[in-house]
């Protein structure tokens, strides 16, 4: 039950198809419901049924809402007599409307004059002789040779068709071309057709195949509206369930009968319904592995698959549950990968984190685990995909309001600006933020051409460019031009000032032209290149954004632990921004993600991670000394713990997501001190530190006594190996790991 559905809570059992049957009682008897199609598609019915049967028929069809082409589609094929299509085939997930649609068929089909004949099933076993028997119901149909009607067209309704699948082969074979050459054949079922219909090239002539899909807005509101829903709870109801037939019904019966429905998420009740609408059975621990993954993975791949089963795949290889995964009729395929419906992505991920949060977990993590161990042997367009791949996931996190459009999330890729894009993309900068701030992102585009972004419509044209700046190589004569990259420079040499070597950039324009920096395909590539960049600079010490209105932005940008820096506000000819800045050397870029996924994790994005070494950024006199103390008190770990490199992102970064501690310090030293041994030349500046600090002798003239070497002749050595081993712990503080 999906698409199309009775508003009529206790006639809910009643509710599938492709359009939505709308309440009974609501409007006159015998009038349309306001917004429904009974005016133009609906046929009229006679005066007098019979039976109760056929007054709910009659109110049914005068009531549906939607399905307007599949309607019309099959009124022109009936009401032609022979045509081009002689099988139609209608596919989509549970509770998108196919039974409600099949219904509305019935209807057309008898006002048009046509024999119905409906099967289902559901009620029938899936056997050549009892889907005869049942015709035989309705029709003559002899045991052999074609089968003949005296009243109108034939026309056969096969519900829940992929039941059926056992002989599909005789129904395509052996029943359907014993139909009249006018007859109609309509399948409708959760899976796609079998490849049997589409590799016959002379049923390929004969078959259309329509695929359902959740009603538009227009329809959703006709359908609530019919309801007696108030409008103006239509656009929240429709952004919750997607315009999905049965989640729009469940969700109207609650609001007509007075009850609340969350504005962010559905309620157990309701996402019990879908899931049993979605998925009949899943039996097996594993593919409930799997479809918790594949609703928190914005698409899903047998890689990733893989990963997040791991040593657990005890009844199959991943390769066989990626096929399984899709053959679900809410799955859909894009060159990416496979992914669930909206709704049935919802509501899968809101029942597991809502049963059993402990596995929810171990799934998010794991699905984590496998983006972000592609993320950095990645480069271009698929690195692109990878960090898209890695936002989603944090995009149902509570309290914060996204600006993102996560509906079209991953759709559109930046790419570097070319040459000939500079006049395009300074002239939306003109549009949307006036000549003066064009001028400046016209000088550099003529210094930093590398730095800009955009992307393209349909037409190729530049529909949103992203300006991303190094301050830090920028001649001081362009800063000083621009207020936006001098405010931010003067902040970051006022707040902790980047050492030698290291970064400050600054995301200085983002202009969308249909949507400036609303929610749009520009704004959901923001965070995709800048994370590109903070990846790839290891030397990053402060990175900002600039924004417009920065009030509308503080708690979506605090949770990115992107902190509001009213320091560094500018103007441009009257025009404010607001900034926002990251340290990267206070939280690198791993510790950042691990930031993220916790906060979404524990549904707070105010979370904090548990209290560790306080973030030191050294400078490099500092360093040094911090480097000479640490190699003296290498033997005593209770000295270490107070040593302040213990703060600085080098120790963190090797401890690999877990607090820093002595012995994270004392392997630090000794890799530095066993690097010594990376060259011949410097053997002796190796056998010098190790004597002093490794292996210790009692005093230094022991240690050159030991070296066989003269007290000068050991401590210059001793003193050259201590500066190669500064120089090459500073380069990592700096650079990161090799």
């Amino acid at each position: 039950m999906v698409a199309g559905w009775c508003a009529e809570p206790l006639a809910r059992a009643a509710v599938h198809g492709v359009g939505v049957r709308t309440c009974p009682r609501r409007g006159p008897p015998g009038r349309p419901v306001p917004g429904s199609l009974a005016s133009n598609i609906m046929p009229s019915f006679r005066p007098g049924p019979a039976t109760i049967g056929e007054v709910l028929s009659a109110k049914r069809q005068r009531r549906f809402v939607g399905r307007r082409a599949e309607l019309e589609l099959l009124r022109a094929s009936v009401a032609a007599g022979p045509s081009d299509v002689s099988v139609m085939h209608v596919h989509g997930p549970g509770g998108i409307g196919k039974t409600s649609l099949l219904e509305a068929f019935a209807g057309v089909a008898a006002a048009e004059g046509a024999t119905v004949v409906r099967l289902d099933a559901r009620e029938l076993v899936a056997s050549p002789s009892t889907m005869l028997d049942a015709m035989r119901t309705t029709v003559e149909v002899p045991d052999e040779g074609p089968v003949e009607t005296t009243n109108g067209p034939l026309v056969v309704l096969m519900d829940t068709y992929e039941r059926f699948a056992p002989i599909d082969d005789w129904v395509r074979e052996r029943l359907v071309p014993r139909l009249p050459v006018d007859s109609l054949t309509i399948l409708a079922g959760r899976t796609p057709p079998g490849p049997g219909w589409r590799s016959d090239p002379a049923w390929r002539e004969l078959f259309r195949v329509v695929s359902l899909r959740n009603l538009d807005p227009d329809d959703s509101r006709d359908y609530l509206s019919a309801c007696g829903i108030d409008p103006s709870r239509h656009d929240g109801l429709i952004e919750l369930t997607h315009g999905h037939p049965l989640a729009l019904s469940l969700c109207a019966d609650v609001v007509a009968r007075g009850g609340e429905v969350g504005a962010e998420v559905l309620p157990p009740d309701i996402v019990g319904d879908l899931v049993r609408g979605f998925v009949d059975a899943v039996p097996d621990e594993c593919q409930r592995t799997v479809l918790a993954a594949c609703a928190q993975a914005r698409v899903t791949t047998e890689e990733l698959l893989r990963d997040v089963l791991g040593p657990d795949d005890l009844g199959g290889e991943a390769y066989e549950r990626f096929a399984w995964l899709q053959d679900l009729s809410f799955v859909e395929v894009n060159p990416d990968g496979v992914f669930p419906h909206d709704l049935a992505r919802d509501v899968l991920d809101a029942d597991l984190r809502w049963r059993d949060a402990t596995e929810y977990t171990r799934i998010f993590r794991r699905v984590a685990a496998s983006i972000r161990g592609r993320l950095r042997g990645l480069h271009g367009r698929e690195q692109q995909r990878a960090i898209s791949d890695l936002k989603y996931l944090f995009r149902h996190l509570p309290g914060v309001l996204s600006p993102i459009d996560w509906d079209a999330w991953g759709q559109h890729h930046p790419e570097p600006a070319r040459s000939e894009d500079g006049q395009a993309a300074i002239a939306l900068i003109a549009t949307a933020e006036g000549e003066d701030a064009a001028r400046i992102a016209a000088r550099w585009w003529a210094v930093q051409p590398e730095g800009f972004s955009v992307l393209r419509d349909a037409s190729d044209r530049v529909r949103g460019v992203i300006c991303l700046l190094d301050l830090t190589s920028a001649a001081e004569d362009d800063r000083a031009a621009d207020p936006g990259a001098q405010a931010v420079w003067d902040h970051a040499w006022a707040f902790c000032p980047p050492r030698p070597g290291e970064l400050v950039t600054q995301t200085r324009f983002i202009v969308d032209r249909e949507a400036y920096q609303g929610p749009s395909p520009t704004l959901n590539a923001v965070p995709i290149v800048t994370l590109q960049r903070q990846l790839a600079a290891r030397n990053l010490a402060w990175d900002y954004l600039t924004m417009h209105e920065p009030e509308v932005w503080d708690d979506f940008f605090a949770f990115a632990d992107l902190h509001r820096v009213p320091e560094a506000d500018f103007e441009v000819a009257g025009r404010r921004y607001g900034v926002f800045a990251h340290d990267f050397r206070e939280r690198p870029v791993d510790d950042l993600i691990s930031l993220w996924i916790e906060r979404s994790l524990a549904q707070d994005p105010n979370l904090q991670p548990e209290p560790g070494p306080e973030p030191q950024v050294l400078s490099q006199a500092e360093f040094t000394a911090a480097v000479r103390q640490a190699l003296r008190d290498l033997p005593r770990p209770d000295l270490l713990d107070r040593n302040p490199l213990m703060g600085t992102r080098l120790a963190r970064e090797r401890a690999a997501g877990q607090t820093p501690d002595a012995a994270t310090l004392q392997t630090l030293m000794r890799e530095a001190v066993g690097a010594l041994g990376q060259h011949p030349r410097d053997d002796k500046l190796l056998r010098a530190v190790e004597r002093t600090y490794v292996d210790v002798a009692p005093t230094q003239e022991a240690a050159a006594a030991r070296l066989g070497l003269p007290f000068s002749t050991y401590r210059r050595h001793l003193t050259q190996g201590i500066e190669r081993i500064v120089a090459w712990l500073w380069d990592r503080e700096v650079y990161g790991p090799g």
